[in-house]
């Protein structure tokens, strides 16, 4: 039997399912693209808005590693890199937010410099499900700032990967999240409101 139930006044919000972050790709995350399945499980419920954020990256960006930054170049505007993993139903998607679009900042939260905060109290969004890529950089930062703006928060956590630059930094990101409020489930435990 489900533990939760989403609908109205409900959000998902797929991190960074690009193809630069699943094996393959620029910055690939280990087995990233085995949250493919659980993340599409999460779209295909009616009722809820949709969101997937998306890294956007001008070229030149200051988190890569040409530039003095950590990484490859992964997520350039515009690049098949880019583009959401092919296997995800993005045919689902209400609303694509792009972060990380000035060359001269950082954005790991789908929170930072976006429209999303205004977008969810627009709908009335008082719970926000957090998924996708990566647990450690993204999906941390997305799930702390949802906390930030008063939001109920609950991560998926077979729907979400780690980079792990560090051993054991998924399971450290989590460790916070869940120090922060936010409540952990698995997509097989939420259903569609009735």
């Amino acid at each position: 039997m489900p533990r939760l139930t989403a609908g109205a006044g409900d959000a998902l919000v797929v991190v960074d399912l690009q193809v630069d972050f699943c094996p393959g790709g620029a910055l690939a995350v280990p087995w990233g693209d085995e949250v493919v399945a659980p993340v599409n499980r999460l779209l295909a419920l009616p009722g809820w808005f949709r969101v997937a954020t998306r890294d956007w990256h001008p070229p030149g960006h200051v988190s890569f590693k040409a530039q003095g930054g950590l990484w490859p170049p992964p997520c350039v505007a515009g690049a098949p890199g880019a583009e959401c993993h092919p296997g995800m139903d993005a045919s689902k998607v209400d609303l694509v937010v792009s972060k990380a679009t000035r060359r001269d900042a950082d954005a790991y939260s789908g929170f930072q410099g976006t429209t999303l905060a205004a977008e969810l109290k627009r709908r009335g969004a008082g719970r926000l499900f957090v998924c996708g890529l990566a647990t450690d950089y993204c999906v941390r930062a997305t799930a702390l700032d949802g906390r930030r703006e008063g939001l109920e928060v609950v991560v998926v956590e077979d729907a979400v990967r780690a980079v792990d630059v560090q051993p054991g930094d998924g399971e450290r990101a989590l460790r916070e999240m869940r120090g922060a409020g936010c409540v952990m489930a698995r997509s097989g435990d939420i259903a569609a409101q009735t």
